[in-house]
């Protein structure tokens, strides 16, 4: 079992930045972030192969940039120009490397974006 924690999460004002972490307890594969907004779904937001192949929900190109550290089993999110659109709890999700169709999750940080 792999266990995901976020940080970096808070308050900021339109036009601002963040960075999220995710530290992963041991090796994952593919890992992503993804946010839910209250009273919406779910969305993934941007995933990242573990030889950096990224992909990213059109809302936050060109803004967001997700990358990781293989060594330090490390999920970041870099976050600019952020827009109240944004605010959500943002969750870590990585998929296992020995088990198909396992996947894990962390707890959630939240990001608000004051207009």
């Amino acid at each position: 079992q792999v266990q995901l924690v976020e940080s970096g999460g808070g308050l900021v004002q339109a036009g601002g930045s963040l960075r999220l972490s995710c530290a992963a307890s041991g090796s994952v594969g593919l890992m992503g972030w993804y946010r839910q907004a209250p009273g919406k779904q779910r969305e993934l937001v941007a995933s990242i192969s573990r030889s950096g192949s990224t992909d990213y929900v059109d809302s936050v190109k060109g803004r967001f940039t997700i990358s990781r550290d293989n060594v330090k089993n490390t999920l970041y999110l870099q976050m600019n120009s952020l827009k109240p659109d944004d605010t959500a709890t943002y969750y870590c999700n990585a998929n296992s490397v020995f088990y198909v169709g396992q996947t894990y999750w962390g707890q959630g940080t939240q990001v608000t974006v004051s207009s």
